[in-house]
């Protein structure tokens, strides 16, 4: 198997290299940044197998395939979640979350051996990857939603949103003059459309607005209770699970 990695970080390419090593994997070649790795792809032939860090020194790796068709299978390698994991699995590819876990490094390789007796070709398209990979304060996010209200179309900039939420299978926006439209959007959808600096996906049910937070109050089992400057409809409690990110996100 003929193995290269390209990862800026020295140190974290060769403590993959060490983990591939114990997987008696050799890697024949590291390469550390976008121009570094165009030139050696226009030189060499390609290898079966590629572990590839999104953010190099001078650019994002996606760069190098704008120049060179890749004839290799990826292993993402990267330091971000949210919409990396979520572009990879639309697309079938595999990656690991640095830090890198022995099991799950292993676990990407036998998914790889595995698909290369059916000569599997992975069609990756990097441009949509790079939409949902850009930083979140590069990326362009929805500045207004609108609803109708009997004859008439009302538009709210996300500045005058305290929260979104769901009740009754409809979704809701609450305004900061305290009143509540039914919308089209799902909470999903709002996932790419909401600027995650602004909104806090708390639970199931709610997304809320960093501005409109009035108090925040410990709660049983490990939660937190949030409450907004107006809504006052329904608890909203931040499940469990989300406090960490939460409590990161607020600073």
């Amino acid at each position: 198997m003929n193995v290269i990695i390209i990862e800026d970080e020295k140190p974290a390419a060769r403590r993959l290299n060490r983990m591939l090593n114990d997987l008696d994997i050799e890697v024949n070649t590291m390469l550390h940044s976008v121009q570094e790795s165009i030139d050696w792809f226009s030189n060499n032939e390609h290898p079966d197998l590629i572990f590839l860090d999104i953010q190099l020194s001078d650019g994002l790796s996606f760069e190098i395939f704008d120049t060179i068709t890749i004839k290799s299978s990826i292993i993402f390698t990267t330091a971000y979640d949210e919409y990396a994991l979520k572009a990879f699995k639309l697309n079938s590819i595999d990656y690991l979350l640095k830090p890198i876990d022995d099991d799950e490094l292993e676990t990407a390789i036998t998914k790889y051996k595995e698909q290369v007796p059916t000569k599997k070709q992975i069609q990756i398209d990097f441009d949509d990857i790079k939409k949902l990979l850009v930083n979140p304060m590069d990326r362009t996010y929805k500045k207004r939603f609108t609803t109708k209200v009997g004859q008439h179309l009302k538009i709210f900039a996300v500045e005058d949103i305290e929260c979104f939420y769901s009740e009754n299978k409809g979704t809701y926006l609450h305004t900061t003059d305290n009143r509540n439209y039914l919308i089209d959007n799902t909470l999903e959808s709002l996932e790419d459309e909401l600027n995650p600096q602004q909104f806090f996906r708390v639970s199931r049910k709610f997304y809320i607005n960093i501005n409109a937070i009035k108090d925040i109050i410990s709660y049983t089992n490990s939660r937190l209770q949030v409450k907004l400057n107006h809504f006052n409809e329904q608890e909203i409690i931040v499940a469990r699970e989300r406090v960490k990110d939460f409590k990161e996100w607020l600073e």
